[in-house]
């Protein structure tokens, strides 16, 4: 099974919350992987994906927190709202 991960960074300007992780997570940036893997069969090359994963690092322990991508998406927006921000992350 051929799969590919993608990077990312998002950065959140306010406190937020986010299903999956208990209790409200930090402003800050946090690392973002996406896996995905291809589904064969096809004519062109289609990938699913699999998993997105927020990294948080605190008291230098860096834990992995599987996500749902609409949720992580949902909060990115919602900060973007209050804080009036333009940035916009891939999630």
């Amino acid at each position: 099974m051929t799969t590919r991960t993608t990077r990312s960074r998002v950065t959140f300007a306010a406190p937020f919350l986010i299903r999956g992780i208990h209790g409200p997570v930090p402003a800050g940036s946090y690392d973002i992987e996406i896996e995905e893997k291809v589904i064969e069969g096809n004519a062109h090359t289609v990938y699913h994906r699999v998993a997105t994963i927020l990294y948080r690092s605190t008291d230098g322990v860096t834990v992995s927190c599987v996500i749902d991508p609409a949720d992580l998406a949902a909060a990115l927006a919602d900060d973007a709202t209050v804080f009036g921000s333009t940035k916009r992350a891939k999630a």
